[in-house]
């Protein structure tokens, strides 16, 4: 597998979950300065230089294979989580479903993915509903666990069980994913950014 890009993000080093699963960020290199693009600096975490977004097939909540190529010419938000997560997730695709209705009709340019973290109970049926609570739009992807993982390897997901009374919970990375139009790689938004940073980068990246 290729080395990652170099990451840099303005405010320092970024926060992946609130459990501090701080993995994520082993493998990258960070530095001080801001990403910038044509006409405006992004708020999230830039990657440098940019590269190809890993690609994967999975089972989509709309009923087909989902696979992240088919989503070039669309500027893309992959997120990863589980819909029984009771705080960030929630948060995250709230302030998601929120930035695109803002775009306005530059909306349907942006695309939501939810790769879930928990495959024992996310099935097709229970993401396309949770889902639909935020954005009819938003597209959810499960699997194998064995298929989940090399996704997760790809993007340096970290995912842990933990034991919550009589069932459990996911530790998770909580950061938000931006693949351009082209399907690089740009940019990672660390959860607690609001609606109106994603709607700022977006306009920048859908400008290209």
């Amino acid at each position: 597998m290729r080395k990652p890009p170099a990451f840099r993000y303005e405010r320092g080093v970024s926060v992946v979950s609130r459990f501090g699963a701080l993995l994520l960020l082993l493998s990258l290199s960070i530095g001080a300065a801001c990403g910038a693009e044509p006409g405006g600096v992004l708020k999230a975490g830039v990657f440098e230089p940019a590269r190809l977004a890993p690609d994967f097939t999975l089972r989509g909540s709309n009923g087909s294979d989902l696979t992240l190529s088919r989503y070039r010419g669309k500027l893309v938000l992959l997120a990863f989580g589980y819909t029984s997560c009771t705080e960030v997730c929630p948060i995250t695709m709230a302030v998601l479903a929120r930035a695109r209705r803002e775009l306005g009709a530059a909306g349907a340019d942006l695309q939501v993915l939810y790769v879930t973290v928990d495959p024992e109970r996310d099935s097709v049926d229970r993401m396309h509903q949770y889902l639909a609570n935020f954005d009819p739009s938003f597209i959810g992807a499960t699997g194998t666990e064995e298929q989940l993982a090399v996704v997760r390897k790809a993007y340096g997901i970290v995912a842990t069980k933990m034991p919550v009374g009589d069932s459990y919970g996911v530790a998770h990375s909580s950061s938000v994913y931006i693949v351009d139009r082209d399907g690089s790689l740009r940019a990672m938004m660390p959860f607690g950014h609001s609606a109106d940073d994603y709607v700022h980068d977006a306009k920048l990246l859908l400008k290209k």
